[in-house]
């Protein structure tokens, strides 16, 4: 099962917060048909929004929007407090050659460009805080967010692991985040530390859990598991969310549709479900325009 927990240590210097993403990223590659490297690069930014998600509460989104320049495209993901999660990739079917033996070349394939993250917390305005991307590593790029737009000190490390037909072997990510207060020298200890661990996605790979991960982050400091919630792939699309979207294009649009097409068969982009209307749907439509 995947879930996030959160944890901090008794002398509140820091909180790591740490997921298994494993089937969510699966999902995401079956509904989206990805190919590896989409695969890694889609799983890695989804699992960042997992993580970025924690620090919400009730109803708030999160959004990471991946733009670079490379032959992915965009990559946008949303999720939420309770660990739902959605996204696409632009170009799902990409292949680079192998610059290191094993390791896929997300960053070549991201490109340069502008990482945003979005967050509706309720208010009037969501909030939007942009960065270039410094890698296309996604996990560096979303660091970097943090202590750029956010000012929080933070540690991000995303993995995924694909087998040889394309599959989601393991899946995860951990988020250390230094809390104020927190003085330099434990900082520095976790720094060093951080520095000899192995990947996430080996860890996950190897059988490790949440908290598994988040003690090996910890290394010598002892933590508290504060919480746990499940993480799932959900997206919040469905058939009126979709009719209303048709209903918005107007009556000489749905009628063009109808002579052409006998109908509208629609997809949506976070998770690759369609929805196809018949005539007789885009009549009864039409007459809700009236």
């Amino acid at each position: 099962m995947d879930y996030l927990i959160k944890s901090m240590d008794p002398g509140q210097n820091f909180r790591i917060f740490a997921t298994v993403t494993t089937g969510v990223t699966e999902i995401a590659r079956k509904r989206h048909d990805t190919w590896p490297i989409a695969t890694a690069a889609l799983g890695r930014v989804m699992t960042g929004a997992v993580l970025l998600g924690a620090n919400l509460k009730g109803r708030d989104m999160i959004t990471i929007r991946v733009a670079g320049d490379g032959p992915l495209g965009s990559l946008v993901v949303s999720a939420n407090a309770g660990g739902e999660v959605r996204g696409y990739v632009q170009e799902p079917h990409v292949d680079l050659p192998r610059q290191i033996e094993g390791k896929l070349p997300v960053g070549a394939a991201v490109g340069r460009g502008t990482l945003s993250v979005t967050k509706d917390l309720g208010l009037k305005e969501p909030f939007t805080g942009s960065v270039e991307i410094i890698s296309g590593e996604i996990a560096e790029d979303l660091t970097h967010y943090l202590i750029t737009s956010e000012q929080i000190p933070s540690a991000m490390s995303l993995g995924v692991l694909v087998d040889g037909e394309g599959s989601v072997r393991a899946s995860g990510g951990f988020w250390l985040e230094m809390l104020p207060g927190a003085g330099e020298e434990i900082a520095g200890i976790l720094e060093k530390h951080l520095a000899g661990l192995p990947p996430v996605s080996t860890m996950v790979n190897n059988g490790a859990s949440p908290e598994d991960i988040a003690r090996e982050v910890a290394g010598k400091f002892e933590i508290n598991i504060l919480d746990k919630t499940q993480v799932s792939f959900k997206c919040m699309c469905g058939v009126k969310k979709v009719e209303n979207l048709l209903v918005s294009l107007g009556r000489q649009e749905i009628k063009d549709m109808i002579e052409e097409s006998g109908g509208a068969e629609v997809r949506c982009h976070f998770c690759g479900e369609i929805y196809n209307f018949s005539m007789e749907d885009m009549e009864r439509l039409l007459e809700e325009l009236k």
